[in-house]
C-alpha cells in the first residue's frame, strides 16, 4: 500500500491539482523553458514550476477529452478503477496525440495490478516526452516491484537530472543504493 501511494504521489498527484478544462494545446516552447527551470531551481521553485509543466501537460485542446480525463481520474479517487481505465481507454482512442492520456491511463493499470499495460503507457508517454518525470516514477517503481532495483535506480538518476528537488527522491535513491549495496549489478 505504502507503493501505491508513493506511485500515486509521483503521477497521479503530479495532475491532480488541475481538474479544470484548458482549453488550449501543450506549448512545447514553454515546456521547453520551464523543463530548463526546473532541472535549475531550488526547492520553493521547483514546487511552483512543477505545477506548472503538470498544467501545460493536461491541456488536450478538447473540452471533451479533458472530460474524459476528468471523469478518469475521479474514477480513480473514487477507487472505480475498472471504470477510470474505461474512461481513460476512451480518451486515448479519441485524442491518441494526448500523452497525458497515456500517463492517466498507465497509473489505472498500474492500481490494478496491470503491470504489462502500465509499462506500455509509461512508454508511450517518454516516447513523447522523455522528461516527463511523474511517468518515470512510475516506471522506476514497477521495476522496483519487479527486483529490477538497478535499473529503478538508473531510471531514478535521470529524474535526479530532469527534476533534483522532487519531493521523495532523495529518500527513493538512498533507499535502492542501500539495497544495492554490496551486490555485484
Amino acid at each position: 500500500m505504502k507503493r501505491l501511494r508513493q506511485f500515486l504521489k509521483c503521477a497521479v498527484a503530479f495532475w491532480l491539482f488541475f481538474g479544470a478544462s484548458v482549453a488550449f494545446a501543450t506549448d512545447a516552447a514553454r515546456l521547453d523553458t520551464l523543463f530548463g527551470e526546473l532541472s535549475q531551481a531550488d526547492p520553493h521553485d521547483a514546487s511552483r514550476i512543477e505545477q506548472a509543466i503538470a498544467l501545460e501537460l493536461s491541456r488536450s485542446g478538447s473540452d471533451a477529452m479533458d472530460l474524459l480525463l476528468e471523469r478518469g481520474r475521479s474514477a480513480m479517487e473514487a477507487g472505480d478503477i475498472h471504470g477510470a481505465i474505461g474512461h481513460l481507454t476512451a480518451l486515448v482512442d479519441h485524442a491518441p496525440e494526448f500523452t497525458e492520456g497515456y500517463n492517466a491511463r498507465a497509473t489505472a493499470y498500474f492500481m490494478a495490478g496491470l503491470y504489462g499495460p502500465a509499462l506500455q503507457d509509461i512508454g508511450e508517454v517518454l516516447s513523447r516526452e522523455p522528461r516527463h518525470f511523474g511517468a518515470l516514477s512510475g516506471l522506476a517503481l514497477i521495476l522496483e516491484e519487479t527486483g529490477d532495483a538497478a535499473r529503478a535506480l538508473a531510471v531514478l538518476r535521470k529524474i535526479e537530472e530532469i527534476h533534483p528537488n522532487m519531493e521523495g527522491l532523495s529518500a527513493r535513491i538512498a533507499g535502492l543504493e542501500l539495497a544495492l549495496d554490496g551486490v555485484a549489478l
